[in-house]
């Protein structure tokens, strides 16, 4: 049985709830990556922000991206799951929200990320395949 932590991305980094969009912009850029967990003040999981919600939800709707913060796009109960969990679950929940990227977190603290990238890497291409494929549509 392959578990989340076999294959996650460890040391994932969050952006804060009250951190503008302007920063995380730059902490994706930093860290090569399109979206990043947004943390409570309380270090717990709020939300995901994508580099395309701060595109089309934020300045294309006229927010200003140096005052607007990330809490503000944290919409709906973010999708997770725990480093013990079998990655058949992961895919699971990747195909039901149509979702690329999960966080894994451990008594509520974000550990790390399975991705797409992971996915491909670790599992097998057939595995792979279906998964994006339902990810896509």
């Amino acid at each position: 049985m392959t578990q989340t932590r076999d294959i996650m991305t460890p040391n994932a980094q969050c952006i804060g709830e009250n951190d503008a969009l302007s920063i995380a912009a730059e902490r994706m850029r930093e860290l090569d990556v399109g979206a990043l967990p947004i943390c409570g003040e309380d270090g717990r999981l709020k939300g995901m922000l994508t580099d395309r919600d701060i595109v089309v939800k934020a300045i294309a709707s006229g927010l200003d991206p140096e005052t607007t913060n990330a809490g503000r796009l944290a919409n709906g109960v973010p999708v997770m799951v725990a480093p013990d969990d079998d990655i058949e679950r992961v895919l699971a929940l990747m195909r039901e929200h149509r979702i690329r990227r999960v966080p894994v977190l451990d008594d509520h603290r974000l550990v790390g990320m399975i991705s797409q990238a992971d996915i491909a890497r670790h599992l097998e291409p057939s595995t792979t395949g279906e998964t994006v494929e339902v990810i896509s549509r």
